[in-house]
């Protein structure tokens, strides 16, 4: 296998931790260097479909940095910019010089054929959306794939001259080298995005970049990752002990189940009700973990403690933070209860660390490689810098689509499996403004009533996440033929395959319908309910 489940612990300071900062220790089968492109997640994500293990890092950092991870094959992602712009993105060069099989996609394309001494210009007439395809030359990247063929394009730039030594392998009516390649070095570049699934043939080709060009062996599975992710466990936590920080969530509950089977009874879930949960979690999580999967399980009431902590806090990053770090307090204090305790589970994942500043590539000033920080997650950006326990995250570096295949390897109960993600932080992002404890009512009954809606219209699988909002905007209302000022309530809907792009879902106007009545008669206070129709991105999927 060309992965092992290996450097998935970040300890002491996860905050600090990103992709570029682990080694693989067989190496990293493919790397997705990362231009800023809209598509970078989802070419990693049709990667790990091909069973071949990959990961995103900037495209910006030094090739000594990435060659340390070593990659054998490396593919370069679009990106909004224009080459020849002078703070354009760039490589280091020496990536091409280091005889890996490299596939530029769009931006990566024109970056490879900039530096190798191509002409990239502004092309007269942009092309976006649908074209079609038309093969120029032969070639293994395109073998096997009948022409014409639809592909999807996004670009006002394009390839006017190939550099030397590459051939011009397909065009466009519009695009003159929408595709290139240099057989004998293995470097080939598509101007059009393989990685959708508007492009037909994309997946055939992505597979003969893989294995017929890269030599990669397709063996990287849950199954493989489950078996080796387990011995990992075993190797580092010997004989010490460790907690869970469980929510009850998909995530954080896969994470449990894996490391109770690596380590047993050395293992107690601590479940900490901060008071931030929807209506019946609680109750939910306990009878689940402690009756149904017999998981060693600590219930801690902490209500009282957390909205402590957020009061008067009207910040969402502090608000996270806050969360965060009160998690941590709770964990050491319970850890030392439990007695010798070393280690902290947690269920972050890689949207998770990519979100929080781990992914996505800034320049800097000096032209230094950064990472552009979207919002902290609490189990990422908002724990302390200072812990006492060592951390263990053995999915770091899976999506969300994978952790349920995982979920369901492991045996975990479907309600588990296919829960909708629900922020560490809970409700406390779900609501602009102070936290208190009328609030949080108000919103979680309005949450119920969205959710028991949703499930009552069998829509539950078919969206990636539904909630209720509380923006803090009161509105003017009539109730009962008398002037009301009372709070607005957002609904949010949306559907995904990884949490890291988003578009609104498009739910019946009559479940809509219910919803919306349902929460102006049944919770106290909220005359006006709204509908969130902004896709991710811009917007993210949660408010804060």
């Amino acid at each position: 296998m060309n992965w092992q489940a290996s450097d998935v612990w970040s300890s002491p300071a996860p905050a600090t931790s990103s992709p570029e900062s682990a080694v693989n220790r067989k190496g990293v089968p493919v790397l997705v260097l990362d231009f800023g492109g809209q598509y970078t997640q989802l070419i990693a994500r049709r990667v790990r479909e091909a069973h071949v293990y990959c990961e995103i890092a900037s495209a910006l950092l030094p090739w000594a940095e990435l060659a340390s991870r070593r990659p054998q094959a490396v593919i370069l992602s679009g990106g909004p910019a224009s080459v020849y712009e002078p703070a354009a993105p760039q490589a280091d060069p020496a990536l091409l010089q280091a005889g890996l099989p490299v596939l530029g996609i769009c931006y990566g394309m024109q970056w490879m054929a900039q530096v190798l001494g191509g002409d990239v210009r502004r092309s007269d007439e942009g092309e976006y959306g649908p074209a079609q395809l038309e093969r120029k030359a032969g070639g293994r990247l395109f073998a096997d794939i009948p022409f014409p063929t639809r592909v999807w394009m996004s670009h006002g730039d394009q390839v006017l001259q190939p550099p030397a030594g590459f051939a011009t392998l397909a065009a466009t009516a519009i695009t003159p080298v929408a595709a290139m390649g240099d057989e004998k070095r293995r470097l080939y570049g598509v101007q059009f995005h393989p990685e959708v699934v508007h492009t037909e043939e994309g997946e055939r080709i992505l597979r003969n970049f893989l294995f017929s060009i890269a030599g990669l062996a397709g063996d990287w599975t849950m199954g493989r990752f489950r078996e080796e992710t387990v011995a990992r466990i075993r190797a580092t936590v010997g004989q010490g002990k460790a907690v869970c920080a469980l929510s009850g969530g998909v995530d954080s509950a896969t994470a449990a189940v894996l490391v109770h089977q690596a380590i047993g009874s050395q293992l107690t879930c601590v479940f900490v009700d901060h008071g931030l949960l929807r209506a019946g979690e609680a109750e939910e999580v306990v009878r689940t973990f402690r009756d149904r999967l017999g998981v060693p399980l600590v219930h801690v009431q902490a209500q009282d403690r957390f909205l402590a902590r957020l009061a008067g806090v009207t910040d969402p990053e502090e608000k996270r933070r806050r969360i965060g770090e009160e998690f941590i307090r709770v964990f050491e204090e319970e850890a030392e209860r439990l007695g010798d305790v070393r280690y902290l589970v947690q269920g972050t994942l890689y949207p998770d660390v990519i979100e929080s500043g781990g992914g996505r590539p800034r320049q800097r000033a000096g032209g230094a490689a950064g990472a552009a920080l979207i919002k902290s997650h609490h189990n990422v950006g908002g724990l302390p810098e200072h812990m006492k326990l060592q951390l263990i995250e053995p999915l770091r570096w899976l999506f969300k689509d994978e952790v349920r295949q995982l979920a369901a390897e492991l045996g975990l109960p479907e309600t588990i499996v296919w829960r909708h993600p629900f922020p560490g932080p809970g409700l406390a992002v779900r609501m602009i403004g102070e936290v208190t404890r009328p609030r949080l009512e108000r919103l979680r009954a309005a949450d119920q009533i969205v959710l028991e809606e949703i499930q009552r219209a069998g829509l539950e699988r078919a969206i990636w996440q539904v909630f209720a909002v509380l923006p803090g905007v009161r509105t003017v209302g009539v109730m009962g033929d008398e002037r009301s000022y009372t709070d607005l309530v957002a609904v949010r809907a949306v559907t995904s395959e990884d949490g890291m792009t988003a578009d609104w879902a498009r739910i019946p106007y009559d479940v809509l319908e219910r919803i919306s009545t349902r929460i102006m008669n049944e919770v106290k206070g909220v005359n006006r309910v709204v509908y969130d129709i902004s896709p991710k991105p811009p917007a993210t999927i949660e408010w804060e």
